[in-house]
Formats: C-alpha cells, sequence, structure tokens
C-alpha cells in the first residue's frame, strides 16, 4: 500500500498513542520509527511516574493534559491488565523557608483540579518516612509508576489490532503538503520510497524541529528552538528506605523536578534526574559518569541524611526535549501545532513533549485527533 489515511512519524508513548487513537477511526494508518523497535528513545528513559498535575501552570496544556491523562491512564492501565503501583509521592521541604513553595503547591495543585492533595507537619513526616529529613511535606495520593514498556507494547498490539502498521528502520526524509494530503520520502533499510498520506503527525520527540524543517510548506516561524536536557540516574542497592515518591520542592522555573527518589515496581529504589542541558549540535549520548556520585550525593543528603554512598550506583541517563532553554525563567508549555495555528491541512507538529508526557499520553492522542478534520 502506498496511500495511507494517516502517517505517525516515532514510535515513542506519544506516536503510539496516537497511532492506536487514529487507528480507532481511520482504516490505514502507518507509524513509523528510524530505530529498530518502540520506545527507544525518551519512553525508557525516564522515571515511569504516573504524575498528578500538581506543578504547571493553571490552564496551560501541561496542567490540562496531565490532569485528564492521569485518569485515562489508570482506567487504560486496569482495563488491559498493565501493572501500576499508585504508591504516592511526598513532597518535601527541608529548610523552614522553603514551607511557602509547599503551600504555593498545595494552591497550584487544587488549581489544576488535584484536589486529594493534603500537608504533612513534620511529626507526621517521621511516622510517614521515618528515613526522611523534612521540615514539612505535601502528599499526593494520585502520584504513581507505570510499566511504561509493558504501556507501550499494549498500544502497539491495540493500534495493529485495528489494522495499523508499524514499520521500524524507516527514517522520514521530507514531505511536500499538496492539495490532498503529503508526499513523504522515507529511507526503510537504505531503500528510499514514496508515500502518500491525507494526514501527518510528527511525533518524533527529539527530533521534531529537525522533522518539522522537512516538511514543505510549513513555515519556518512556526519551527521554535528546542533544547537538550540530559537526566542522569543512579540506582541505590538493597532494601529501599522508602515506600513512597519522594520529591524536594521543584527547581526555579520547572527547570527540573529536582534529584527525587522513585521506586520501580520490583521495588529498585532509583534516584534523578539531575538537569544538565547539552549544546546544540550535540550527539545522543546516554552514559552515566561515575563522577556525578558526589553531586547526586549532596542533593540527596539534604532528605536523606542516612544515605550509604557505597549503595549509590550509576544506571541509566535520559534526554528531554525542552521549549524552555538553561536560561528563560518562564515555563515552556508542550507545543501541539495543527491547521489553525500553522495553516497546513492535515499537520499536527508535537514540539517539547517532556514531562508529564508519559502521564498525558493518552489525552494528547485524544486532542490530536480532535484537530484533524474528517476525511
Amino acid at each position: 500500500m502506498d496511500k495511507f489515511d494517516a502517517v505517525v512519524i516515532g514510535a515513542g508513548v506519544i506516536g503510539l498513542a496516537v497511532a492506536a487513537s487514529l487507528s480507532r477511526r481511520f482504516a490505514s494508518v502507518l507509524l513509523i520509527d528510524r530505530a529498530e523497535a518502540i520506545g527507544t528513545g525518551i519512553s525508557s528513559r525516564n522515571s515511569e511516574v504516573i504524575h498528578a498535575g500538581i506543578y504547571y501552570p493553571t490552564g496551560s496544556l501541561k496542567a490540562r493534559l496531565c490532569v485528564e491523562g492521569r485518569q485515562r491512564l489508570y482506567a487504560y492501565c486496569d482495563r488491559r491488565g498493565i501493572a501500576v503501583n499508585p504508591l504516592g509521592k511526598v513532597i518535601v521541604a527541608t529548610q523552614t523557608e522553603q514551607q511557602a513553595q509547599l503551600d504555593a503547591l498545595l494552591a497550584q495543585g487544587w488549581a489544576n483540579g488535584v484536589t486529594d492533595l493534603y500537608p504533612l507537619s513534620r511529626r507526621q513526616l517521621a511516622e510517614f518516612e521515618p528515613a526522611l529529613a523534612a521540615t514539612g511535606g505535601l502528599f499526593s495520593p494520585s502520584t504513581g509508576i507505570v510499566d511504561s514498556h509493558s504501556l507501550m507494547l499494549s498500544l502497539l498490539a491495540e493500534a495493529e489490532e485495528q489494522g495499523a502498521i508499524f514499520c521500524p528502520h524507516s527514517e522520514f526524509i521530507a514531505a511536500q503538503a499538496g492539495g490532498s494530503g503529503f508526499r513523504v520520502e522515507l529511507k526503510q533499510l537504505g531503500e528510499r520510497m514514496s508515500i502518500d498520506t491525507s494526514y501527518l503527525i510528527n511525533c518524533a520527540g527529539l527530533y521534531a524541529t529537525q522533522t518539522a524543517a522537512r516538511i514543505e510548506g510549513l513555515a519556518k516561524s512556526f519551527i521554535p528552538p528546542l533544547h537538550w536536557c540530559k537526566g542522569h540516574y543512579f540506582a541505590y542497592q538493597g532494601k529501599s528506605p522508602f515506600s513512597h515518591l519522594i520529591y524536594p520542592v521543584p527547581e526555579p522555573g520547572l527547570k527540573g523536578l529536582g534529584v527525587h527518589a522513585t521506586l520501580d515496581l520490583g521495588g529498585l529504589l532509583k534516584f534523578g534526574p539531575d538537569t544538565q542541558f547539552l549544546t546544540p549540535g550535540s550527539q545522543e549520548s546516554y552514559q552515566v559518569p561515575d563522577a556525578l556520585r558526589q553531586s547526586f550525593l549532596e542533593a540527596i543528603f539534604r532528605y536523606y541524611p542516612g544515605i550509604d554512598i557505597d549503595r549509590l550506583v550509576p544506571a541509566y541517563a535520559g534526554i528531554r526535549p525542552k521549549l524552555q532553554g538553561p536560561d528563560d525563567s518562564e515555563v515552556a508549555d508542550f507545543l501541539i501545532q495543527g491547521e489553525a495555528e500553522h495553516g497546513v491541512a492535515g499537520l499536527v507538529n508535537l514540539i517539547g513533549i517532556e514531562s508529564p508526557g508519559l502521564t498525558a499520553s493518552l489525552a494528547i492522542a485524544e486532542l490530536v485527533c480532535r484537530r484533524l478534520p474528517a476525511i
């Protein structure tokens, strides 16, 4: 087949969710990725946290899609038998002056529709998580963790059950917008080929702006700069001292949520990520230098003074595609552009889809479908 109703570029969790959603509406959906399998990039290199929707500016896409996506995701996992654990999150203040930040987060969460938050006193924290050193806290019961790989496999299976086709080793080269859709140029296992599609959805993650720049008919003014931000993780060997997720108060401007403690579904404790913006033109690299151990130790020690540095070992790293640069103070929202924004019929660009993208994935997919006119 060389004519499709829709082509989705990028088979991370966002592209998979979009493909699954589109395949319920259209007869022929093609999902492509230049890698050999689904979810090899951003989607497999994160904390696997289901966020509640606390941090983001009220009314922003991040806030709205996180709250809606969290509800959709828990329901989807229950329906499809995907492992989740709503173990909850404690946001901790380690200095008295940080209490005002906790109060602001509580108000922000309520404004965003996260109405199950409640504060924890120093005494309550001592009973809740005895290993913590904190002056106060905020508890989010609806924060949890998910098996992201099982989620992605389920989305792929759902899409394929509904007739979608997944093609790995397929690199997007270019697209030309025409009167009835797009002519898309691909390179598949070294061979160039052309296909036609009515709709084109750019879910290319780290490469979303590069992909957008290769779409003829899209004005360059609609392609913002994208900043790569690397985050490293360290694992903590042995039994975890915590039974919940532990987060410090977030970094200024929400550039990151701080080096936090998360548990995976097997009970392994991980710390991370840190926030290291990469220079423009950097190549993907996922090494975790052991030299970072000291800076991690200093960050963790603020809320967990009992940490044993010998149990802290390099684990993995991820790269986040940020619209907010290292010198920007304003929080950047998701950028989801349809025809109403850029004027190209049938094209949706998703740019800067970082955290809480995993949580929001199902809600993002529904929004993309709503942005597309009927065939």
